[in-house]
């Protein structure tokens, strides 16, 4: 299985997916993680600290930045198994997988693509599957490519799945998915 985002959906999906398959995590940077005692409501509590200071023309430092990986439980559980390690980015895809910068190809059951707020599917265009710079799914399963499963766009591929509530709902159905899938 390959996980494809080095955010807060890439890193709870692997957290999610590495324990009923073997996943490689593909980021464009080394991640970053939180501190361990930053979580939602830190994180809510500083932005309104941060707007205060704001109105009375005063800046406060986050701890991290938005693109850093909150350390929710399934993420904590997944440093435990030390399965929070990411690969660098492949060139291309092929029919059954990827090819490596190194030109190795590695073949993979299923893709996750969970790149953000800023979708860009250009990467999907080989594949013939956009309409209107959507692919169509079933849940968050393509409708056209059997191992391909996209999460976090918006609420195409969920409810409300380019947030952090409620990506975590969409992970945990795009894992029921996937088992389903692999089953």
């Amino acid at each position: 299985m390959l996980i494809v985002g080095g955010g807060n959906s890439g890193a709870q999906i692997l957290a999610e997916v590495s324990k009923v398959a073997q996943t490689t995590w593909v980021t464009l940077q080394e991640p970053k993680f939180l501190p361990d005692n930053v979580d939602g409501r830190y994180l809510f509590e500083f932005a309104t600290r941060q707007y205060k200071a704001r109105l009375e023309g005063k800046k406060i430092e986050p701890v991290g930045s938005l693109g850093d990986v909150v350390m929710v439980g399934t993420v904590k559980e997944a440093r435990e198994r030390q399965v929070l390690k990411a690969v660098r980015p492949f060139d291309a895809f092929f029919e059954e997988g990827v090819i490596w910068q190194n030109n190795n190809k590695e073949a993979f059951g299923a893709v996750i693509w969970c790149t953000g707020f800023k979708s860009s599917l250009d990467h999907l265009k080989g594949l013939n599957i956009m309409e209107n710079g959507r692919t169509q799914t079933n849940g968050t399963h393509s409708k056209k490519v059997d191992g391909l499963w996209l999460v976090g766009y918006g609420n195409w591929t969920g409810y409300a799945s380019a947030t952090l509530i409620g990506v975590g709902r969409t992970a945990r159905s795009t894992v029921k998915e996937i088992q389903d899938f692999l089953n």
